[in-house]
C-alpha cells in the first residue's frame, strides 16, 4: 500500500509512505481522505520514522527513490475555437519514501496494580 504525504510545508517536500500489507477499515469503507494514524520522527533514534496506527506501532526508514515521481495537476482549457486542450502541471517531485516493512508491534499500556 502506498500513501502520498507532504513532508515539509515550507520546502514543498513530498514523500511516499510504503507499507508491506493492507490497511482495512472497520466499516469496510474507503480510506481515501480519512485519518489513518500519526507519523513521528524519533528524536532519540536519529530521526527514524515512527507510524502509530490504532494500537500498533511501526518503525521504518527513509529511503531515496531510484526514480522520482511527479505530482501533477490536470488542467482542461477551452480556446476561443472551442477546442479543449489538456495540460498537466507538475506541482512537486517525490524523491523520498518512508518504508515500513517490519511487522507492527502492539502498544500495551501499563496499568497500575
Amino acid at each position: 500500500m502506498t500513501i502520498l504525504i507532504k513532508l515539509d510545508e515550507k520546502l514543498d517536500t513530498w514523500g511516499i509512505i510504503e507499507l508491506q500489507g493492507d490497511l482495512r477499515s472497520r466499516v469496510n469503507g474507503s480510506l481515501e481522505s480519512q485519518f489513518v494514524g500519526d507519523l513521528h520522527f524519533g528524536y532519540q533514534s536519529n530521526g527514524v520514522p515512527i507510524l502509530i496506527i490504532g494500537h500498533h506501532i511501526l518503525y521504518g526508514k527513509s529511503v531515496t527513490m531510484d526514480k522520482p515521481f511527479a505530482i501533477m495537476e490536470k488542467v482542461c482549457k477551452e480556446d476561443s475555437s472551442e477546442e479543449r486542450n489538456t495540460e498537466y502541471i507538475i506541482k512537486a517531485l517525490v524523491k523520498k519514501k518512508l518504508l515500513f516493512k517490519i511487522r507492527p508491534k502492539p502498544i500495551i499500556a501499563a496499568t497500575p496494580v
